[in-house]
């Protein structure tokens, strides 16, 4: 079995590598999809559904979500038909009914020429893209973020909804998260952040907070690193 497909995407015979997924495939060739809860570095979670595109297998055809979905040997690929265009329009609409207030937000929903939702708002700047808890499990590697509960009340929390046991207060999470919904507060020697607070190292060169102390520490036993190597700030060490 050949390693590569070839499929036809807004009328151009392409080959991709089998096992990509539509959208690596769309813009590599220069097409540009929105996508708020996608990033390359993350497996593919599909929730945000922006990236639909229709596909074509003879007289049907059908909406899928791009960044979850494989190339296909033969496949008829359309990223900007008229049911495509409507689709992404209220997936907009829904995310700015959930999250009016986000910048992120409201310049996609502009750059579909939505600029108000016919729904009701919900004030919500959680849209459970899934990038924070997918960080925390596969670039940090700690899990200390989860969903909780279904349906409506379904949100992302740490475990109970208590204080986390295994955060390292990294803030990647909250740099991830595409909205603000992550609070991050870094004062007087001080991160706070899930509900919990977590002391700071001060760099013994120039005396700046730099990182919690936690963090540090997982850093140092994760990779062995002499914890001497790990007193100065990014700028004092050079």
């Amino acid at each position: 079995m050949s390693d590569r497909v070839r499929l036809t995407i807004n009328d151009r015979e392409v080959q991709a590598e089998r096992g990509a997924s539509l959208l690596e495939t769309v813009r590599r060739m220069g097409i540009e999809i929105p996508t708020l809860c996608y990033n390359e570095e993350l497996s593919s979670y599909g929730a945000c559904r922006l990236c639909l595109v229709e596909i074509f297998r003879g007289d049907h055809s059908r909406l899928v979500v791009s960044c979850v979905h494989p190339v296909e040997e033969d496949l008829v690929v359309r990223t900007d038909t008229d049911r495509v265009m409507r689709t992404r329009r209220v997936v907009a609409e829904l995310l700015l009914a959930r999250s009016p207030n986000s910048e992120k937000i409201q310049q996609i929903a502009r750059e579909m020429g939505v600029e108000e939702a016919r729904f009701q708002q919900e004030d919500n700047d959680c849209i459970l893209c899934g990038l924070c808890v997918r960080t925390c499990r596969e670039v940090v590697g700690v899990e200390a973020l989860g969903f909780s509960q279904r349906g409506s009340k379904r949100e992302v929390t740490t475990p109970f909804n208590e204080p986390s046991q295994v955060c390292i207060a990294c803030g990647a999470c909250a740099y991830i998260c595409p909205t603000g919904y992550i609070k991050l507060e870094d004062k007087d020697g001080v991160r706070k952040i899930w509900g919990k607070e977590f002391k700071l190292r001060k760099c013994q060169e120039c005396g700046n907070h730099f990182a919690p102390e936690f963090q540090l520490k997982y850093i140092q036993e994760k990779w062995n690193i002499p914890r001497e190597n790990l007193l100065l700030c990014p700028t004092c060490h050079g």
